[in-house]
């Protein structure tokens, strides 16, 4: 079971309590954008095996958006972070590349 804590109220919350946001820190593009960005905006993702950063929602619980860094092979969770970071904090980059040292990093 997948369990994650909340960054914004302290809960280690199992992922029933949650709900999916899909992958984190996506540039968006909306009116004004080419055919090309919003395509791309709208349905390419990395979808990773391996470490994978991601949108969710403490749904059951105080309500808010939290990003997670997450290894989808192992389910194992390396952190959690504010949803108005954007990009994941230097110490969850640095603990990532201490457990997976052939990780190329985020982008």
């Amino acid at each position: 079971m997948l369990i994650l804590e909340c960054p914004c109220c302290g809960v280690r919350a199992e992922e029933s309590e949650l709900a999916p946001g899909g992958e984190a820190h996506l540039k968006r593009f909306g009116a004004g954008a080419s055919d090309e960005d919003f395509e791309a905006y709208m349905f390419a993702r990395k979808n990773p095996k391996g470490v994978h950063f991601e949108r969710w929602r403490h749904a059951h619980g105080c309500g808010k958006w939290f990003l997670a860094a997450r290894d989808t092979a192992t389910l194992e969770v390396f952190g959690t972070y504010p949803a108005q970071t954007k990009a994941p904090p230097a110490e969850l980059i640095a603990a990532i590349k201490a457990k997976r040292p052939h990780w190329e990093g985020y982008e």
